[in-house]
């Protein structure tokens, strides 16, 4: 998979009030985009299933996609919440036609359901048409000194990650200091004692997805929240409409990991042409300019290095899960039953 643009330690400035507007719809379906638009009607209908995050990206890609002739009289439905109970919920045969989780493992419970093919993974970048990096959200002025993983053991530091049961983004969240103290998996001990250390003296409070863990963050509680880059940005641009006197930082690791979120098409959907059509979109110049612009990082290389001002900067290591085996290696040694995570949760 090419590269992606790379981002070091970076810090803005972004408030509170409007968190509100963007959680609006996040955990049931909706219908509509902000200016009102209605992409519910058309000749056929496709059911999107995704995870929380995104929605502010498919909120401007949807409406361009229908705009081509390809998309032409296509209506949808959306559904968004926490990666793993969305895939819960078509696993139990929630009417679904394209689902995008935030990690491959929710995918694959659908293979095993027979609700995806096992040749998913055929379309560009393995299917993956966007993704970001794992970042660190503090309070305005950086009041604790936290610039990176190792500042979150600091005495009375409080932070607000998911719960990694229900939400993938926070074993995105999990997997950047692991991987960063554990040298890539090469030093268990140290990632394990990190995060037994992060679990029982800091994490206080866990919400179920990436979009309520913001949205707990934003209402006061914790010092620091562990996210999503695009999550950052979105609450950026959300502040400069809504009210800059709440204002928060968010900075970047120059050691993190990065974030790829999957799609797949359904095997039992209705409309499968259709929804066909629309992931081939995700990945056509044009969406993915509107994925960078909404705060994704794209993944064509072209289209990275044409948005790479977007996410300035550098990293020193960004470290994938491929690095750490792949996720067929990586869940269930970490947040399987017995894995390393699941225990360092248990210590709590």
């Amino acid at each position: 998979m090419p590269p992606t643009p790379t981002l070091s330690r970076r810090t803005a400035i972004f408030g509170i009030g409007g968190l509100a507007l963007a959680a609006a719809g996040c955990a049931g379906g909706s219908t509509d985009v902000p200016g009102g638009k209605d992409i519910s009607s058309g000749r056929w209908h496709v059911n999107l299933v995704a995870y929380a995050t995104p929605k502010p990206g498919f909120d401007a890609i949807i409406p361009a996609f229908r705009a081509t002739p390809g998309g032409k009289g296509i209506g949808f439905s959306q559904s968004y919440g926490a990666s793993g109970d969305q895939s819960r919920k078509v696993a139990r045969r929630v009417p679904a036609d394209v689902v995008n989780f935030s990690v491959e493992p929710d995918v694959t419970r659908l293979v095993k359901a027979g609700l995806v093919a096992k040749d998913w993974q055929n379309r560009p970048y393995r299917s993956i048409p966007f993704g970001s990096v794992v970042a660190l959200v503090v309070r305005k002025g950086n009041p604790k000194g936290i610039h990176n993983w190792s500042d979150l053991l600091k005495p009375g530091v409080e932070v607000i990650t998911p719960h990694p049961a229900s939400s993938g983004s926070a074993k995105w969240n999990l997997l950047a200091p692991f991987a960063a103290l554990s040298d890539g998996g090469e030093d268990r001990d140290a990632g394990a004692a990190y995060l037994r250390q992060l679990a029982k003296g800091h994490i206080k409070v866990n919400p179920k997805s990436g979009r309520e863990a913001t949205t707990t963050f934003q209402a006061g509680q914790g010092d620091v929240l562990i996210s999503y880059e695009n999550e950052a940005i979105l609450l950026q641009r959300q502040n400069a409409k809504t009210d800059p006197s709440r204002q928060v930082e968010y900075l970047t690791p120059p050691v993190t990991f990065k974030i790829e979120n999957p799609v797949a098409l359904v095997s039992t959907s209705k409309s499968k042409e259709q929804a066909n059509a629309f992931l081939d979109y995700l990945f056509s110049g044009q969406a993915q300019r509107i994925w960078a612009e909404t705060g994704f990082r794209p993944v064509d290389p072209v289209v990275a290095s044409e948005t790479a001002g977007l996410f300035p900067g550098r990293i020193s290591k960004l470290w994938t899960i491929d690095d750490l085996g792949g996720w067929k290696t990586a869940d269930p040694d970490l947040f399987g039953p017995k894995g390393l995570i699941t225990k360092a949760y248990q210590t709590r």
